[in-house]
């Protein structure tokens, strides 16, 4: 008996061990641990992999991550897109208010300051700075300039710049054989664009110059509020302007000429004159004339003209219009200050 109950004590307390100690859930818990490890240590190794390159592109997390980073710049061109057509807007802003013709109204606020700037050229003309020299009120007439004309009847007159960039000669003016052009100007104003035609006289003095107007355009222009202005001008003829005109077309002799040297020009022309050519109607000889370096808009005559009193074709040749001729004799170019009138000299 004593025997049965030892027997019976033991294998209670046998069934009691194994109760206790669960072989599942112990033997579950080093693999949870192992593959904990696992997972920090394949960690490490995509850490290790992405940051050499390559290796990465083979681990899935490390693709996935990609993906991930590659959705996250496919979306950035929407909020790129979101902004661009303000952007756009204002790059068509700034284009259509430098072009002639775009629609654009011309209106500004502080029209009379326009920052100072090299003028641009542009196929038939150029943009830039428009300016004023005279009086506004006055409204005096040309003096005539570097263009060497002298006292004018002209009201609407300008000089136009030199230069492009400081100091190149490489604007229209081109040692004054722009003299006599007519030039259509355009202005922004708060009330939008004005326009003035005028013609060349002069020659601006301004290093960011571009037209300078006198007193009669520039108040058309810009009232009483005169400054700088941005403008637009375009080179066009000046038959049929009003306002450009001081007399009747004519040719000039300078003061000091003789039958040993003389030098002409023409005033109040149509346009700016592209060549003067000296046909003889009693001989056959033919002379064309070179403008004068150093003394603007003036054209050198042949001795062998101004000797004789042979007749002889004058031909004008200007930028647009019709040539103008004259019908003289030679020795009329050798008289200092002499005025001959284009209708004078027809037949």
């Amino acid at each position: 008996m004593r025997n049965l109950v030892l027997a019976f004590c033991l294998c209670a307390s046998m069934a009691a061990v194994v109760g206790c100690g669960d072989e599942s859930a112990s033997s579950a818990t080093p693999t949870e641990s192992s593959s904990a490890e696992s997972k920090s240590s394949s960690s490490s190794d995509e850490q290790l992999s992405s940051n050499s390159g390559p290796a990465s592109s083979s681990n899935p997390a490390s693709s996935s991550a990609e993906v991930k980073s590659s959705s996250s710049e496919a979306e950035t061109p929407e909020l790129s897109s979101a902004v661009t057509p303000a952007s756009s807007e204002t790059q068509t802003e700034k284009s259509s208010s430098s072009a002639l013709g775009s629609g654009d109204d011309g209106k500004c606020t502080s029209c009379d300051s326009f920052t100072a700037a090299d003028p641009e050229l542009t196929e038939n003309g150029g943009k830039g700075s428009v300016t004023t020299y005279g009086s506004i009120t006055a409204k005096e007439t040309s003096l005539g300039g570097a263009c060497n004309y002298g006292q004018t009847n002209i009201q609407y007159y300008a000089a136009i710049h030199v230069n492009v960039s400081p100091g190149d000669d490489k604007g229209p003016w081109n040692g004054g054989a722009a003299c006599g052009g007519c030039v259509h100007v355009k202005a922004r104003t708060p009330d939008g664009w004005k326009e003035v035609t005028v013609r060349i006289t002069d020659r601006c003095p301004d290093a960011n110059c571009g037209v300078d107007l006198g007193g009669a355009p520039a108040s058309d222009i810009m009232g009483i509020n005169v400054g700088r202005y941005s403008g637009e001008w375009e080179f066009v003829s000046c038959e049929g302007v009003e306002g450009v005109w001081g007399d009747s077309t004519s040719i000039w002799v300078k003061e000091g000429a003789s039958e040993f040297w003389s030098i002409i020009h023409v005033r109040n022309p149509k346009d700016m004159v592209k060549s003067i050519t000296i046909y003889g109607v009693d001989t056959r000889d033919v002379h064309e004339l070179e403008m004068v370096v150093g003394t603007e808009n003036f054209w050198t005559v042949p001795q062998a003209v101004l000797q004789t009193d042979n007749r002889y074709r004058v031909v004008v040749k200007y930028r647009t219009s019709e040539d103008d001729e004259w019908k003289i004799k030679g020795s009329d170019l050798a008289v200092p200050e002499a005025n001959l009138y284009l209708y004078e000299h027809r037949e």
